[in-house]
């Protein structure tokens, strides 16, 4: 009975090892790289850009934040707002932003009982649009945080270039769950912003979104993925990004910051549809995605197990130690980077439980299908 609990626990042990490596390779690889990350501005010469934002019942948020987008910095840009099917004054406020931004233009999709559409339908309908090939994309909720934004975007693109990936987070609030989206947001981008600098592109958020129109229709748009909720940003990134064609930028001037989900029922609504995509991406970039949050959870319960029974307790403490200095201090100069405040108190307790969280969202989506076809 010895050698067996010796046995079960040295197999423990080897996990937590292998864990413990396997976590110390995606901080010091993929999320280091954003400090040390220089952003060289590829081209010197201001190219002609088209803001596409798409809009449904937003008008509160067009009232506010859309005066942000139009005030940019920039030579020459226009900006485009479908109008997709709302039921509000979005109209009426468009109107009136009209005669004073004449670089703004509206699309607008009349509502149509018989045929129902998800936001991809709005994209693609801003992308025929737009009289210019580099596009940037942000939603009706989003505030950049300078009027620097188009320019640092667009500073990236030449010949090569056919992607920029921005950082999109989040408005602070009060509250725990505000804490918790914001690190979330912040967790995900390091992972993507990260990959894309090692030359791995997966994914990019349409809050702060940038790629060629010229590349858009030579890939044939969402393809395969127009049915999708989801997808217009990610999928689409992950499917024709790579590391020779793509550049990240998220200096604090070119990020942009939107509306959080104001409860948890929102909050879970959105993650729900956004982890909708995730079944959809290469395959390599699936084991990377799944291998991270499955060693965490595995260095966690390897190390509650050898603890209780007190097996190599030294030999585990510096191990655990490490890996928490090296997230505290990562965690620490990125949240600074991506000016993300008030998150590193927090690290630990939502570093625990939110793969947890995610398994249980994920999941929820093989029961629950009937959202396929909603605008987002």
């Amino acid at each position: 009975m010895i050698l067996r609990d010796d046995l079960f626990l040295l197999i423990v042990f080897i996990i937590f090892g292998i864990s413990a490596l396997i976590q110390y390779f995606y901080y010091l690889y993929y999320y280091l790289s954003l400090w040390f990350h220089n952003h060289s501005e590829t081209s010197s010469d201001r190219y002609p850009v088209s803001v596409i934002i798409c809009a449904r019942n937003e008008e509160e948020n067009l009232t506010h934040f859309l005066p942000y987008i139009l005030e940019q910095d920039y030579p020459d840009y226009e900006v485009i707002v479908v109008n997709d099917c709302s039921e509000d004054n979005s109209f009426d406020v468009l109107g009136s932003f009209l005669a004073k931004y004449p670089h703004l233009r509206i699309s607008t999709v009349n509502k149509d009982p018989k045929f129902t559409h998800n936001k991809k339908f709005a994209q693609f309908i801003g992308i025929k649009a737009a009289k210019n090939d580099l596009l940037l994309f942000t939603d009706a909720d989003c505030q950049p945080e300078s009027d620097k934004w188009i320019a640092g975007m667009a500073s990236h693109f030449d010949d090569k270039t056919d992607f920029v990936i921005g950082y999109g987070g989040y408005l602070s609030r009060k509250g725990l769950l505000n804490y918790y989206i914001r690190y979330d947001t912040m967790f995900i981008a390091m992972q993507y912003l990260g990959m894309g600098i090692r030359g791995n592109p997966y994914m990019g958020v349409g809050r702060n979104l940038a790629y060629k129109r010229s590349m858009f229709f030579n890939n044939k748009g969402y393809g395969r993925f127009n049915r999708l909720i989801s997808g217009d940003d990610d999928l689409f990134v992950n499917a024709s990004a790579s590391g020779k064609n793509t550049s990240v930028e998220f200096r604090k001037d070119m990020h942009t910051r939107s509306i959080p989900a104001a409860n948890i029922n929102e909050w879970f609504a959105q993650k729900k549809r956004h982890l909708t995509t995730a079944r959809y991406y290469r395959s390599g970039d699936k084991i990377l995605l799944i291998l991270e949050p499955a060693s965490r959870l595995l260095f966690y319960i390897s190390a509650v197990i050898l603890f209780v029974n007190s097996f190599l307790w030294p030999v585990i403490t510096v191990i655990f130690g490490l890996r928490l200095i090296i997230q505290v201090i990562i965690f620490t100069l990125i949240a600074k980077k991506l000016n993300e405040k008030g998150l590193v108190t927090f690290t630990l307790f939502f570093d625990i439980f939110s793969p947890l969280v995610n398994v249980i969202i994920y999941s929820s989506n093989f029961f629950n299908r009937s959202v396929r076809n909603q605008w987002k």
